[in-house]
């Protein structure tokens, strides 16, 4: 990168507190950072500010981050997204990749290797997503995760696929396994 050009950075995280920490690092780092705290922000900022990278969080505000890469692509055509979540899988990662994104991190992820992952060439699931058995509830998660995708995050479609009461999918989604 030549000094007079900083890489312009879009930071998409539904937590105020983790995007400004990760703004600021990435900007000590050399970035020109912008954060968007939802899907409307992060696409006019996506619009206006044509970023090289995206770093975006896979659920914004309850609802999958998935949907937004392709916009966020046809809003800054050649755009490197990461996909960054606490729910690492390998459904996801795979899905994610499909649709777009060029990497996928599981946090806690390091800033430096943010960094490296959106600038590698190669998408390297395996080495951030864990590859033990999963639990019954982990698998139950991942599934209405693929379904919640594949009906575009609209909640009363994937209840109706997954043949669930509304507000029962609501109470799983809020609730990933792990007990975060």
């Amino acid at each position: 990168m030549s000094p007079e050009h900083a890489p312009t950075l879009l930071v998409v995280d539904d937590d105020p507190a983790f995007n400004r920490v990760l703004l600021r690092a990435l900007s000590q780092r050399g970035f020109d950072t912008y954060g968007a705290t939802d899907s409307e922000g992060a696409l006019e900022l996506a619009q206006d500010h044509s970023p090289e990278f995206i770093v975006l969080d896979l659920n914004i505000g309850g609802e999958s981050g998935l949907k937004l890469i392709r916009p966020l692509l046809e809003a800054s055509p050649g755009v490197r997204i990461l996909v960054l979540t606490g729910y690492a899988s390998i459904a996801t990662a795979v899905d994610a990749v499909k649709l777009g994104a060029i990497q996928y991190l599981a946090k806690p992820a390091e800033v430096d290797a943010i960094i490296k992952a959106l600038r590698a060439d190669d998408v390297i699931i395996g080495e951030h997503v864990p590859d033990a058995p999963m639990s019954v509830d982990r698998l139950e998660w991942e599934h209405i995760q693929r379904v919640l995708a594949e009906n575009d995050g609209n909640i009363s479609a994937t209840a109706r696929a997954l043949q669930m009461h509304r507000r029962t999918l609501q109470r799983k989604l809020a609730r990933p396994p792990g007990g975060a």
